[in-house]
Order: structure tokens, then sequence, then C-alpha cells
């Protein structure tokens, strides 16, 4: 049977709802990472697939090139300014969520670390994490 993930932001105005397992889930330490969230990086679940993750409610979104070269779509509430998710127009079916918005947020389980030659000192993560000095590829 399929997970369901849900969760919402800090004013409820956008609910999430991610099915499925996540292929990845990581901190990333890249530099728009660490502006988007205010501090060293940022952490993410990553869903694949049409309709694996489901938004509700308005969100408003920015675009930039990340690190990678590779143009991401960050939206956020409009109402709370919580971020939400994040889209890659070059990978349509990939949507990053934030797993501090889910219901059941300390199941986040983060197996790497991307970016970690841009870490802060610090921003001090678990030594055990795979480490990669950029995004892997593959």
């Amino acid at each position: 049977m399929s997970k369901i993930h849900h969760g919402q932001c800090a004013c409820g105005a956008v609910r999430i709802r991610a099915s499925g397992n996540s292929v990845a889930e990581l901190h990333c330490q890249c530099r728009q990472c660490q502006l988007r969230s205010g501090t060293g990086h940022s952490s993410f679940m990553v869903f694949a697939g049409p309709g694996a993750v489901k938004v509700d409610g308005k969100t408003t979104s920015w675009s930039v090139t990340g690190d990678s070269g590779i143009e991401k779509h960050q939206a956020f509430c409009p109402e709370c300014g919580t971020p939400t998710h994040v889209t890659f127009p070059a990978n349509p079916g990939i949507t990053a969520i934030n797993p501090v918005l889910l219901d059941e947020r300390d199941q986040f389980a983060p197996r790497i670390v991307t970016y970690a030659s841009r870490a802060l000192a610090w921003d001090v993560l678990d030594p055990a994490l795979t480490r990669f000095d950029e995004m892997p590829t593959g």
C-alpha cells in the first residue's frame, strides 16, 4: 500500500499531500537553500511521478538558477511566508517538499547532504550522513 503524507504551512492556507515513498531525503547546503531557509541548509523530501504531490491553496513562487545551473521554482504561502515546495521545469515530475510541513515530520530520515562544499562552519549536520560536494548525478 502506498504511503500518504499530509501537511500544511504555518497558517494552514496551503495544504500538501504527497503519495508514495520519497525518492530522496536530504539536506542541501547550496547558497540558494541557505538564503531560502535563513540558515545553513534546507531539508527536503523528494517525490517523483505525475501527481505524486498535490498542493491545495494558493502559493506564490519565484524562479532561480541553482548552484547546479538548473532552474527551480521555489513556492511559498503568500499569507504566512512558509516555504512549501520546489519544482524543476526541466524535470516536471520531481517535487521537493519541506518535511517540517508534514504531520509526521519526525519521520524525516535524511541520508545525504548536497553541496557540502558550501557548508557554513556553524551549521553542523550529522557526520554519519553521506556528503556530496556538489549535486550528485544519476
